[in-house]
């Protein structure tokens, strides 16, 4: 496998953006509603929650009114509802906190709509849709963005769910997976570029930074480094039981003596691997819906070796943003050639295609056509909602909460 690197100045740069019209530049009143389990933004991991800041703040900077309706605080540029004074992340995956959550963020955008606050709900958690003929029959459409996998359970429940609240999928293989659900729109994720820092001089390591699970890989990419004979760092979430079991025993084993595991990385940290690394090693071994992972990557100037699969081909443009491999056995001479390719290319790459504003204007036009083929109905009368963010319930957010219960968490993460 070789590659021709493509340098060019990235001071020349621009952005592409979705066509626009005169109807899109008409603004719009948005309830975002987030998770209840980190920060908006995260401090560490939360992928989702990093994309609802980045696009909250692109579209308040498109002239749009984004109100968040979140737990604990507010960390965007948006107008802020609480719904609990504090996030629940010792609850992710637990069906009761998810469907408290979505009963009482319900009342904000209720009196949302009574102040005439809201033209569309943009809801990303798991229950949060179930109030969508509610929130319809107050003239306010929703929109869902599946951040999870298409080809999982969540697939039955937004097919049980039909024309009530139409989807957004975060890339074109996700929605292909399962053409007959309601998809009004395919906007892959973003980031603001200007957040994340660009290095051309790389270091000697790969990077591997992911959940510690099967499907992502991590035994894969350190049989890969090793057979390039290249030193790799992995760093990610391994706090789960099964996270901490693959790790213990198909990961840990495989570790040479150059090899490091530094386990979660915050903002700051995983900022300066990134940066510094001479690529990301994505080695997925499922239907990944998007990757964040890529684009964080790239914008710092580091290519991505990976695997094919998923929405890998979306996001990485082989031989200019990364190497793409068929096969396992073809990473380790990826990683040999992959310092052929020009940092420069893959900032470009992404401030191009994955940036916040891109997003953002992909998003304004879901809202338009979900506005559009809204039916109109009678509004029912909305409830008041709470002055002040109620306290999480049952004891969500304090220290000896009750034991995690089986059950389906909101989204894959």
């Amino acid at each position: 496998m070789t590659t021709t690197a493509v340098r060019s100045d990235p001071s020349t740069e621009r952005p592409q953006t979705p066509d626009d019209s005169a109807e899109d530049s008409r603004h719009l009143k948005i309830a975002m509603v987030a998770p209840p389990y980190f920060t908006i933004p995260p401090k560490g991991y939360g992928g989702i929650e990093a994309v609802v800041a980045d696009l909250s703040n692109a579209l308040t900077a498109a002239g749009h009114k984004v109100t968040l309706i979140a737990a604990g605080a507010n960390g965007t540029r948006a107008e802020f509802r609480p719904v609990w004074d504090a996030t629940v992340p010792e609850r992710l995956g637990e069906p009761g906190p998810e469907i408290i959550y979505a009963a009482e963020a319900r009342r904000v955008v209720e009196a949302l709509a009574a102040e005439g606050a809201a033209d569309v709900v943009h809801d990303h958690t798991f229950a949060g849709v179930l109030n969508a003929p509610a929130y319809a029959q107050l003239g306010l459409p929703t929109i869902a963005t599946m951040h999870g996998p298409a080809d999982s359970e969540l697939r039955g429940f937004y097919r049980v769910l039909g024309d009530d609240v139409p989807l957004v999928a975060i890339s074109h293989r996700q929605q292909a997976l399962a053409p007959e659900l309601s998809w009004i729109d395919v906007v892959h994720n973003g980031l603001d570029p200007a957040a994340w820092p660009y290095q051309p001089c790389k270091g000697s390591y790969a990077l591997f930074l992911g959940r510690f699970s099967p499907d992502k890989g991590a035994h894969t990419a350190v049989l890969a480094a090793r057979a390039a004979g290249l030193p790799l760092i992995l760093a990610g979430k391994c706090a789960e039981p099964a996270e901490r079991r693959y790790f213990r025993e198909q990961v840990e084993p495989l570790l040479g003596p150059y090899d490091q595991m530094i386990g979660p990385a915050d903002g700051t940290r995983k900022r300066e691997l990134f940066a510094n690394a001479r690529c990301l090693l994505f080695p997925i071994q499922w239907e990944e819906p998007f990757g964040m992972v890529m684009i964080e990557s790239m914008i710092c100037g580091t290519p991505v070796v990976a695997l094919r699969a998923g929405a890998v081909p979306e996001v990485v443009s082989h031989g200019v943003s990364g190497l793409i491999c068929d096969d396992p056995e073809q990473l380790p001479q990826a990683l040999l050639e992959v310092t052929g390719l020009d940092p420069a290319d893959c900032r470009r790459h992404v401030v191009q295609n994955f940036s916040a504003a891109h997003m953002a204007l992909g998003y304004a036009r879901a809202y338009r056509r979900a506005l559009a083929s809204l039916e109109v109905v009678p509004a029912a009368q909305p409830s008041a909602a709470p002055a002040r963010p109620r306290p999480a319930p049952l004891g969500l957010h304090r220290t000896g909460s009750p034991p995690r219960r089986s059950g389906q968490a909101p989204a894959a993460r």
